[in-house]
């Protein structure tokens, strides 16, 4: 068998929104019994289910592009990096360590990197879009953020968080702050901004961004993109597609390209 491509974005490892999802399959198995929610998907049970889609995706796999999201809120400090994490990063290690790639792109919820994932974990970290080459098709690669979105105010955010001028005072506050504050902003932002559905091709930010760079660039065949939260394969030409690889909060979806063929998949559907 012929080795593959995986993509995945948006699991959002220690969101508070894990713990509000329950396993939907697991649901259907066991349509007698009464759950707590808190109970049945707790943030542990998402990050080994993850590692057991790395294990999966390890057998034939000859590059992982982790597209963004792949945390819910990641700071590294000089000497201090977020406690929990440990199985799914492990993991990471134990794969590249066997010489399979592992990219990671940073997305709107953890954008503040510095250099442990490429030192402790072997992972290549992108801070912005990629475009890569496999077996002969041409894939335009980001988290999706910024892309296409010309509102002020989510610019002037995004500046903000990207600053590194902002980054020096943010790392002088004591963790228990900065980390309980960030998990507030995150599960009041989701809960009071949830994602809106599919807008249509006409209106959807990433769909217009491909169609402007099809432009200049119309040997894109592949678009891939996370942030949206959505499972989106769309044709935008005889020879160009754009996908959205959903998240692990509602869907647990991923990519994966054969060389010939790319589609979207649940995992342990």
């Amino acid at each position: 068998m012929g080795k593959k491509i995986y993509f995945l974005s948006d699991v959002h490892l220690g969101s508070a929104y894990h713990k509000k999802n329950i396993d939907k399959h697991q649901v259907i198995a066991l349509p007698n019994i009464k759950m707590n929610k808190s109970e049945v998907y707790p943030q542990h049970d998402v990050e080994r289910k993850l590692c057991r889609w790395l294990d999966m995706a390890k057998q034939d796999a000859e590059a992982i592009y982790l597209l963004g999201d792949i945390f819910d809120y990641w700071f590294e400090y000089k000497n201090v990096v977020p406690r929990g994490f440990v199985r799914v990063l492990g993991k990471i290690a134990e794969i590249t360590d066997s010489g399979i790639e592992v990219h990671f792109f940073i997305g709107n919820h953890d954008i503040w990197v510095t250099d442990y994932l490429q030192k402790e974990c072997g992972m290549t970290v992108h801070l912005g879009p990629l475009v890569r080459d496999f077996s002969g098709k041409k894939f335009f690669l980001a988290h999706g953020d910024g892309l296409g979105d010309e509102s002020i105010s989510f610019k002037l955010l995004r500046s903000i968080f990207h600053s590194k001028l902002c980054r020096i005072p943010y790392a002088a506050i004591h963790p228990r702050w900065t980390v309980g504050f960030a998990q507030w902003w995150s599960n009041h932002n989701r809960t009071a901004h949830e994602n809106p559905p599919y807008f249509g091709e006409d209106k959807e930010h990433l769909v217009l961004f491909a169609k402007q760079q099809l432009k200049t660039a119309p040997n894109i065949n592949y678009f891939v993109f996370g942030h949206r939260h959505i499972m989106l394969d769309l044709m935008l030409s005889a020879s160009s597609r754009i996908v959205i690889l959903g998240d692990w909060i509602d869907y647990f979806s991923y990519g994966v390209f054969d060389g010939e063929n790319f589609t979207l998949e649940i995992f342990e559907e």
